[in-house]
């Protein structure tokens, strides 16, 4: 059994400008600015410790799901026309599934989202399994997300590979016990380094770099 469990936003897809319009739209509608930088430096976290990081930890519950609801409404009706599968992506997917790999998708992201997302790119029949991190009691780099999926797949730490292009995530699947390897597509090779793998596109990989990951 090998599982392979993708993030989402900067591994599968380019979402990077979709996240920073939605975002924008929503603090200008607050009368707050927000940088591309801020943005770039939250992708991998979920939305409310994000919003208790940008308007403060006292802000009412009630409100951060509301502010978070509105925003991630914006993200979607972006998708179709702010967002692109990575280089690599397809050529792995199909690689993983012709091999029997179990896949899921592991991501921060509600649940609509990602299911916007791989429905609008016509990768929904690659998975075996999608799970949100929005529910969790804590976000990435908490490994439970990754966890979970592995759980799901029905695979062993040990038996699992995380790809993913952020700090946390990188410090979430290790701490899961899983291998990861990282793509610089949002972040730099330096920041990534302690990933078991770092490469700069899915490209990269050899037809047999997950199996010879698990085999180290």
């Amino acid at each position: 059994m090998i599982a392979l469990i993708w993030d989402m936003d900067g591994v599968l897809v380019d979402s990077g400008q979709a996240h920073y319009e939605a975002w924008k739209r929503l603090f200008d509608e607050l009368g707050r600015p927000i940088t591309p930088e801020q943005v770039a430096e939250s992708l991998g976290m979920s939305n409310e410790p994000l919003l208790r990081l940008w308007l403060g930890e006292d802000t009412p519950r009630e409100e951060i799901d509301a502010l978070a609801d509105r925003k991630e409404a914006w993200f979607r009706d972006l998708v179709a026309t702010h967002m692109q599968v990575l280089p690599g992506v397809t050529t792995w997917l199909a690689r993983a599934r012709e091999r029997g790999y179990r896949q899921a998708v592991a991501s921060s992201a509600p649940m609509a989202n990602i299911v916007a997302i791989v429905e609008a790119l016509g990768l929904a029949d690659a998975f075996d399994l999608l799970i949100s991190g929005t529910r969790l009691p804590r976000s990435k780099p908490d490994p439970a997300i990754f966890v979970q999926a592995a759980a799901g797949l029905g695979a062993a730490p040990s038996e699992s590979v995380v790809l993913e292009d952020a700090v946390v995530g990188v410090e979430a699947a290790l701490a899961a016990g899983m291998r990861c390897i990282a793509v610089t597509n949002t972040r730099s090779a330096a920041d990534l380094a302690a990933a078991t793998r770092v490469v700069a596109s899915l490209k990269e990989l050899e037809p047999d770099a997950i199996e010879r990951l698990l085999n180290e």
